[in-house]
């Protein structure tokens, strides 16, 4: 059975998981890339850059308040919380996200590599200062220095962030495990992580709702309800 084939490789350890916007869905979120995602009404490349940071500042914050406030009262889902179980018995090494909700910290999960940042948090573009992103909700101009405030998150323009990029191939190169969970694996450069993954010798598995041009290279894929497949992994693991 695929799912009991998962659990398998997950029980023996050495496994890192690569999630994508999927992941969180059932948490209240929804899909940037899916039928009825957030993309669909708004153009991601004009106000989610740097240009519109910098040239159309009003309707910038208010693109990114909007998603701020899409936060509120949002919880971690149960398969969250199952990855932050296996990393805390030693079957987890670690997660790299496309996602920017905090969700898997708030689970509990600990080593976590956000390729594209964290929207809970605003920064100072000027003194670097950090704060909670419910402050952006206010204001957008720095308590401390008047600087302009902005997202946690990677604009389109910007370069990701080197160290979890350094951290995310560390990850896929030593996995025996790799498992994605959630992502279409159209965005660069988490797309490159399974496929480092496989060539360094591990098992790759995809579950995602759609089909993915990585699903030829899997071990195991299944097109599914992503929460649902992972409580099933999950009996097997627990068995």
């Amino acid at each position: 059975m695929s799912l009991e084939t998962i659990a398998e490789c997950i029980a023996g350890g050495q496994t890192v998981v690569l999630t994508g916007a999927g992941m969180s869905t059932a948490s209240g979120l929804p899909d940037f890339r899916g039928k009825d995602g957030l993309w669909k009404s708004r153009d991601p490349r004009l106000l989610a850059s740097v240009s519109a940071m910098e040239n159309d500042r009003g309707e910038f914050a208010e693109f990114y308040r909007h998603r701020i406030r899409m936060l509120e009262g949002v919880e971690p889902n149960a398969g969250h919380r199952s990855l932050a179980d296996w990393e805390e018995r030693g079957l987890l090494k670690g997660i790299i996200t496309q996602n920017v909700d905090g969700l898997h910290q708030a689970a509990g999960s600990k080593n976590v590599q956000e390729l594209h940042g964290n929207l809970r948090v605003v920064r100072c573009s000027s003194c670097r200062s950090s704060y909670d992103s419910k402050l952006f909700l206010e204001r957008t101009e720095c308590p401390e220095c008047g600087g302009r405030l902005r997202p946690g998150v990677v604009l389109f323009g910007e370069n990701l962030p080197g160290r979890p990029m350094e951290e995310s191939d560390a990850l896929s190169e030593t996995a025996s495990c790799f498992l994605v969970l959630g992502s279409s694996l159209e965005v660069s450069p988490a797309n490159g992580y399974p496929i480092i993954a496989k060539r360094s010798g591990a098992k790759l598995f995809i579950i995602n709702m759609t089909p993915t041009h990585l699903d030829p290279l899997a071990d195991v894929v299944i097109h599914g309800d992503i929460v649902e497949a992972l409580g099933e992994i999950d009996k097997y693991v627990n068995r």
